[in-house]
């Protein structure tokens, strides 16, 4: 009876420059994190302040927007993001509900053109395009000079106060978008209401 044996083949060992070479891309990708990490959707008021001019109370706002990765991807892909600002100056009053001295809302679209790649940011009959998102956002963040009320509309030594947010309006988005919008946090983006007392 005959046997045969075929020899099992060994790799030779690795010269030290590979080894070192191994190691240096072990420790790399134990550093590197497995995804990136997702930009959370951020609004919130950074500062805001009533001003009087010869006619008139003005508002000057600043807000910190973040429309985190979900957002920013419907956007690139075609879809309006509408937002509102909302004010309201109420005088407090012991009985019944304050009184609302002045209110407003205020509509801003902002959209992304895919063959000209820029941003709009519209204001009713108004708009803007500029070449980044950065400074869409820096303009959507911006309130500056919003007539409020007539000067002579606040009452002098009577305390009020101004209330102010800003929130994504889920109910322009399409049919589509507004389910995921009741479902995913990624498209949830609202400031908490800003108060601040204004004494004429």
């Amino acid at each position: 009876m005959t046997v045969s044996s075929t020899p099992c083949s060994r790799s030779a060992p690795a010269s030290p420059a590979r080894r070192r070479l191994l190691a240096a891309a072990v420790l790399l990708a134990a550093g590197l994190p497995s995804r990136p990490r997702a930009a959370e959707p951020t609004l919130y008021v950074r500062a805001a302040d009533l001003s009087l001019a010869t006619d008139g109370w003005y508002l000057d706002a600043a807000f910190q927007l973040v429309l985190g990765d979900v957002l920013e991807d419907a956007l690139a892909k075609g879809v309006a993001l509408t937002f509102v600002i909302e004010f309201a100056l109420r005088a407090e009053r012991w009985y019944l509900w304050d009184k609302t001295v002045a209110e407003f809302e205020q509509s801003y679209r902002l959209t992304y053109n895919t063959l000209t790649r820029q941003y709009r940011v519209s204001a009713g009959a108004l708009s803007q395009s500029v070449d980044s998102l950065a400074e869409a956002l820096a303009l959507l963040s911006q309130v500056r000079g919003r007539f409020v009320a007539p000067r002579d509309q606040l009452e002098a030594r009577r305390e009020y106060t101004a209330h102010l947010r800003m929130r994504l309006d889920t109910t322009a988005l399409p049919k589509p978008f507004q389910l995921n919008a009741i479902a995913s946090k990624g498209w949830t983006l609202a400031s908490e209401w800003h108060r601040w007392a204004v004494r004429p």
